[in-house]
C-alpha cells in the first residue's frame, strides 16, 4: 500500500511511502483490540477508593446493651455495620485495575487497529516538520491544509517534539504522540491518523 506525502502546506509531494502489508493490511482481530483497550483503561483509574471499615470508625467499643432478653437482636458496639454511623462492610479498598496482557497480543492489536485505519483510507502521510515557536495558531493552520481541522485527529512523530506538542495542547480533538508511544486506544479513538515520514519506520520496527 502506497501513499502520498504531503507537506505543511497541504500539498502533495512527488515522494510516497510503501505501507507494510504486514502492520497496515492484516485481518483486524477485535478481541485483541478489546483486551488491549481494555488494559489501557484499566491503567488509567487510580483505583484510590476507600470507605472506613468498623475497626477504622471513632467510636466506642462499649457494649450497647444485655446480650439476652431485650426481645431484639445481639449489638455489640456502635461500630458495627449495621448501625447507622457505622462503618461499612466490605467497602472499597485502594488496588490496581491493571492486569496482565502478553506482548504479542497487544502487538496484534495495534497492527489491527492500523489495519482498520488503512481500510478506512484514514491515513495521511505528512513530511517530517517541526515549528520554530510553539504556536497554536500554526498546529491550526497545519490540519487546515491537510483538511483535517473538523476531524479528531492522532499526529504520530519520529521523537519529542516540544514546539508541536505545545502547539496542539490546548486543542480538545488532536492529540501529538511518540512514534514508540502509540496505542491502540489512541488510534481507534481519532478519525485520521497523521503519519510523519520517518514514525513510519519506527512503528514498524517495534511491531515486525
Amino acid at each position: 500500500m502506497e501513499l502520498a506525502v504531503y507537506n505543511t502546506k497541504g500539498e502533495s509531494t512527488s515522494k510516497k511511502v510503501s505501507l507494510s502489508s504486514d502492520i497496515f493490511g492484516i485481518e483486524p482481530n477485535d478481541h485483541a483490540i478489546y483486551l488491549d483497550v481494555k488494559l489501557i483503561m484499566a491503567n488509567k483509574r487510580q483505583g484510590t477508593h476507600k470507605s472506613k471499615e468498623r475497626n477504622e470508625v471513632a467510636y466506642s467499643t462499649r457494649k450497647l446493651k444485655r446480650q439476652k432478653g431485650t426481645g431484639g437482636a445481639r449489638a455489640g458496639s456502635r461500630k458495627s455495620g449495621t448501625m447507622i454511623g457505622g462503618g461499612r462492610m466490605f467497602g472499597p479498598r485502594p488496588r490496581n485495575y491493571g492486569f496482565k496482557l502478553n506482548k504479542k497480543v497487544k502487538d496484534l492489536a495495534r497492527k489491527s487497529a492500523l489495519s482498520y485505519k488503512a481500510k478506512e483510507s484514514a491515513i495521511t502521510m505528512l513530511e517530517d516538520f517541526s515549528f520554530d515557536t510553539p504556536k497554536t495558531k500554526n498546529y491550526i493552520g497545519l490540519m487546515k491544509n491537510l483538511k483535517l481541522n473538523e476531524k479528531k485527529t492522532l499526529l504520530v512523530v519520529v521523537e519529542s517534539n516540544k514546539s508541536v506538542y505545545l502547539s496542539s495542547r490546548n486543542l480538545s480533538n488532536t492529540k501529538v504522540v511518540n512514534a514508540s508511544d502509540v496505542n491502540t486506544y489512541d488510534i481507534l479513538n481519532a478519525n485520521n491518523l497523521v503519519l510523519t515520514e520517518g514514525s513510519v519506520k519506527i512503528i514498524e520496527s517495534l511491531l515486525n
